[in-house]
């Protein structure tokens, strides 16, 4: 039947409150996530967890499905995988409740989890996540971005004194001091996360207990190009993100140029 797209959007946050309906570009930020959702081929279903009424009336106004997520699971300790499974079981029941899904034994799967904080990600990205979780039938499958100057070759610690150290060895730096020799290294950027339902309900065998452990066994990444997703957890990123959107309108909107 194709994925299932879970959009996380809680109304709290520390870094920027109320930061998923804060403006970003002219819109709320959770619509640019929603609307990437609805724009992914491989997406069959659309939902949106939150316990923001606000939220909640944007989404049902784009016609998708919202989950009302319970307070123990909009808290800033709750775990996104616990918010998503939870979701993925309301869907289902809403879905088996009608008897033409019932009787089409209708099952969405992967599962793509979202941030509504993420209002910037490369155009295609979800289904590029989809077609190797597909492909290659993994268990999961996340985006990823060079950490570019924050490598951790680069980490180091102070002392009490202020004394530089190295983070782990002897040597400050690993002994690279020009970025370009650095090996290449990644971080996950935010931009989507394709889950697997055995991997989510935590069904994969020979999996290690743990926070991650809902990503599988087999667990694959994708590169994006650095910058090219903003992950909104502080004024700063709201800033670079607006800028970010607004100069891509601007080239969309742009008439063509006559030789």
């Amino acid at each position: 039947m194709g994925a299932l797209a879970v959009i996380l959007a809680r109304a709290g946050s520390r870094g920027v409150p109320g930061k998923n309906t804060r403006p970003v570009a002219g819109k709320p930020c959770v619509r640019w996530t929603i609307e990437a959702a609805l724009q992914a081929a491989r997406v069959h279903l659309v939902c949106v967890s939150t316990d923001d009424p606000e939220i909640q009336r944007l989404a049902e106004g784009m016609g998708v499905r919202v989950v009302g997520r319970p307070d123990a699971l909009a808290t800033d300790t709750a775990t996104i995988d616990d918010a998503a499974r939870h979701a993925v079981v309301t869907i289902d029941h809403a879905l088996c409740s009608h008897d033409h899904d019932r009787a089409m034994g209708v099952t969405l799967d992967p599962v793509v989890i979202l941030y509504g904080n993420v209002p910037v990600r490369p155009p295609g990205l979800i289904d590029r996540a989809l077609d190797l979780c597909v492909a290659s039938s993994c268990d999961s499958v996340q985006s990823y971005s060079p950490v570019g100057k924050y490598h951790p070759w680069w980490t180091a610690r102070l002392n009490a004194q202020g004394c530089v150290e190295p983070w782990e060895g002897t040597v400050l730096n690993h002994g690279v001091h020009r970025r370009q020799d650095l090996p290449p290294a990644f971080i996950p950027d935010g931009g989507v996360l394709a889950v697997r339902r055995a991997a989510l309900f935590l069904k994969v065998a020979g999996v290690e207990p743990g926070p991650h452990a809902f990503l599988g066994k087999d667990r694959r990444g994708i590169r994006n190009p650095e910058g090219s997703v903003v992950d909104i957890d502080s004024p700063i990123d709201l800033a670079v993100a607006d800028a970010i959107l607004r100069d891509a309108n601007r080239l969309v909107e742009q008439p063509p140029v006559r030789a």
